[in-house]
């Protein structure tokens, strides 16, 4: 996951845009309500889960897959789905979750490879077995025993963007203390023998480039008071084969407890998940604080450790009250509930910047 721009000219949208400077504070919607991660061709994701959740036979559970899944169908700005985000070797992989707030049951899928529908194995995980989280081939393995369908997840866009990369000699990449020279080498690498390490093992900045790793988290709360998370991305462009981001972690990439309320996260996964802010979110709630303050406290504490980590954090409690905190990026969620025609987006400020949120 990685910093998404804020909404371009390539986001239409039907209703009048308003700009209103707001303190930070959250907002309260009526159920049935969807909240997720980003704007733009995201929305889509917002609305599909919606009109799932207003159909009185979907569950809270069936409405989060809904939006997840139109994502990853329509690629959400190649962040979500197959062809986009390729690793070293030209290959897009998966990572999903899926968690259903009523009994804390969760499914999710990491490294997936040849299966398209990652938030789908995600449920069968949850559905048809006792685990919470399958891995790599032997995910792909159970999802076609599944029925699921094996087929390449490149497309000519992902390869091209991948040879390109190497042309530029594979800059930029994760790696660090190896030799060759990382900053300007392709490889084979291996350790280095000046045993250093990087600081904090922080990404380098040049590494998480706009678009590299988005990710889709999206929250569910229904009329019945039950709640739902899920969490597709295709991860971190350019990252080591085998790398599994925050997404498929429980606690990290979302999280959802319907006596407290949910959380989804985006930004630098190898950072977030060492601090789990989606559980720390809803414990905040637990405990007695609002969904603002429950979101600024997770995005402090990271920064607190990192001061440069790109975060994206967006907490809904279970009375429908909603909001969200950013640091080193400005920050985008959309929402839509009861009575509204379509979704709402709402753009947030880093807290280690300007402590306010704009409304469109």
């Amino acid at each position: 996951m990685t910093p998404h721009k804020p909404p371009s000219s390539s986001f239409t949208t039907p209703f009048l845009i308003l700009t209103l400077a707001l303190p930070t504070t959250a907002i309260l919607s009526s159920p049935p309500l969807i909240i997720n991660t980003w704007s733009g061709p995201f929305t889509a994701a917002t609305n599909a889960a919606f009109l799932a959740l207003s159909n009185s036979s979907s569950t809270a559970l069936d409405a989060v897959q809904a939006g997840c899944q139109a994502c990853q169908t329509n690629q959400c700005d190649n962040a979500v789905g197959f062809g986009g985000s390729p690793d070293e070797s030209c290959e897009t992989t998966l990572d999903a979750l899926i968690m259903d707030g009523q009994t804390l049951n969760t499914g999710a899928v990491a490294n997936l490879r040849r299966v398209k529908d990652a938030v789908g194995v995600a449920r069968h995980v949850l559905d048809y077995t006792q685990h919470t989280l399958l891995a790599g081939d032997q995910a792909t393995q159970f999802a076609l025993q599944n029925g699921f369908e094996e087929e390449s997840l490149s497309t000519e866009d992902s390869l091209r963007a991948c040879h390109e990369w190497r042309s530029n000699n594979c800059q930029p990449n994760y790696r660090s203390n190896v030799l060759p020279n990382p900053l300007s080498s392709c490889g084979p690498y291996s350790p280095s023998s000046s045993n250093s390490h990087t600081q904090n093992n922080i990404p380098n900045s040049s590494s998480s480039s706009d678009h590299s790793h988005d990710t889709l988290s999206l929250l569910a709360l229904s009329p019945s008071g039950s709640m739902a998370a899920c969490t597709t991305t295709n991860g971190a462009s350019h990252k080591i084969p085998g790398r599994v981001g925050d997404g498929p972690i429980p606690g990290s990439g979302s999280y959802v407890d319907s006596t407290a309320g949910a959380c989804g996260a985006t930004g630098d996964g190898d950072l977030m998940m060492r601090l789990l802010p989606c559980y720390q979110a809803v414990e905040s709630l637990r405990r007695g604080l609002s969904a603002q303050e429950a979101a600024d406290d997770a995005v402090r504490r990271i920064i607190a450790r990192y001061p440069e980590a790109r975060t994206g954090i967006v907490v809904l409690d279970n009375r429908g009250e909603h909001a969200a905190a950013a640091s080193g990026w400005e920050f985008t969620y959309s929402y839509r509930g009861a009575g509204m025609d379509e979704a709402k987006v709402v753009v947030v400020k880093a807290l280690n910047e300007v402590p306010e949120r704009l409304e469109l």
